[in-house]
């Protein structure tokens, strides 16, 4: 047996249960417990929040970076070891390496420009946001020569970057503070409070069309040949999401 392609199988596995894990929680903490956290009264979430929130949390986080890991060991083993990459008569080249430091980097531009310019006005985060992944996908394709399983999966990786970072150095962070804050009777930090919330819309927003990007083998036929189809992803995966949010918030209790 092929050492390659049982690392591949092994990392997959692992992969996919990971990332069950950490997207099913991040769906429980956004589409359930938002909506309950705000019928409750502050004694009871002084009671509840220490005791429930840092088991999530510890399930929440490592299943992000263990997911992120086998992800990035994936991309080595098919894409990069493989050959996957690129498009017949492309090759390693600066166009490609300086759009593997987009994917692996880039997490720090998305982090200065939402703690700065767009920061308060949703709208306008939203498109340039949509302008910036278009760009970026652009790149991929046109500038580094990458065929098409090649530029979804990096656009995959480039979201899973920046909601691993969010996970692990804003939101559990933040956590840190709020939950002892709560614990004994204080109002959390409100700013911090809303940083983390925004840091974790994101997240749910990006993992829709990221889940586009890891079936791409299975897309080749629907998408190969036009970048419009990730893009239409993206922009589907956002309104799906946005639906949700909208239905969460009427789901009711008993």
């Amino acid at each position: 047996m092929d050492v390659m392609e049982l690392l591949q199988a092994l990392f997959r596995w692992i992969h996919i249960v990971v990332g069950i894990l950490w997207i099913g929680l991040l769906y429980w903490f956004n589409f359930v417990n938002i909506p309950f956290v705000a019928t409750l009264e502050g004694d009871v979430k002084k009671k509840i929040f220490p005791e429930l929130l840092p088991r999530t949390l510890y399930w929440f986080r490592w299943g992000a970076a263990w997911t992120w890991i086998t992800g990035v060991l994936l991309l080595f083993i098919i894409f990069y070891h493989g050959g996957a990459l690129f498009e017949m008569g492309s090759g390693w080249g600066l166009a490609s390496f300086v759009m593997l430091a987009v994917v692996f980097l880039g997490v720090y531009i998305y982090d200065i420009l939402y703690k700065t310019v767009l920061k308060k006005n949703d709208i306008v985060a939203t498109i340039i946001s949509l302008v910036l992944i278009s760009l970026v996908i652009y790149l991929f394709e046109r500038w580094a020569g990458w065929g098409y399983r090649g530029y979804v999966i990096h656009t995959g990786a480039l979201f899973g970057t920046i909601m691993a970072f969010n996970v692990w150095f804003r939101i559990w962070p933040a956590q840190q503070k709020i939950i002892p804050a709560i614990k004994s009777g204080e109002a959390p930090d409100a700013a911090l409070a809303a940083m983390a919330g925004m840091r974790s819309k994101h997240n749910t927003y990006l993992s829709v069309p990221l889940v586009w990007t890891m079936i791409n083998f299975h897309t080749t036929t629907v998408g190969a040949g036009s970048r419009y189809w990730l893009f239409l992803a993206v922009i589907v995966g956002w309104l799906v999401v946005y639906w949700l949010y909208k239905k969460s918030a009427k789901v009711p209790g008993m």
